[in-house]
């Protein structure tokens, strides 16, 4: 399983990424390991982040927590946005209430086609909020 590990911790782009989550979830299966500690997403038990990429542009905030409210209630999001124009970057960060969410998520919505483009979801260890949400909170 380390093995596992170091290959999910290698930086892949989009597509070979969820075909990776994909294997992963299937071996898992195979020998038995969901939900138990040896399970690849032990690892990540207790942040309640997860990312979601290639979202289509056209998407919304609202879009994004309806796709993602089906394995739990939404906490936080960060749909990243062009400074300049204020347009989608194609990708954000979600928190969910409750971290056991996240696995629900990963395993189900990573490569799910939605208007064309194939989704990324991955597990987040540590989220830090973008500066500017950080500075605005201390302003507070």
């Amino acid at each position: 399983w380390v093995y596992l590990y170091l290959l999910h911790s290698v930086v892949l782009p989009d597509m070979n990424v969820v075909k990776e989550i994909a294997r992963i979830n299937a071996l898992e299966l195979e020998k038995g390991l969901c939900n138990t500690p040896g399970s690849w997403h032990a690892q990540y038990a207790s942040s309640p982040w997860i990312f979601a990429g290639n979202l289509p542009d056209s998407l919304t905030e609202g879009d994004v927590i309806c796709i993602f409210s089906q394995y739990g209630e939404i906490d936080d999001m960060h749909l990243v946005r062009d400074g300049a124009t204020g347009k989608s970057k194609g990708f954000g960060f979600l928190k969910y209430e409750d971290a056991r969410s996240c696995v629900l998520a990963v395993d189900n919505l990573c490569g799910l086609e939605v208007l064309g483009r194939t989704l990324r979801v991955d597990h987040v260890l540590e989220y830090k909020l973008p500066k500017d949400v950080q500075e605005k909170l201390k302003a507070e």
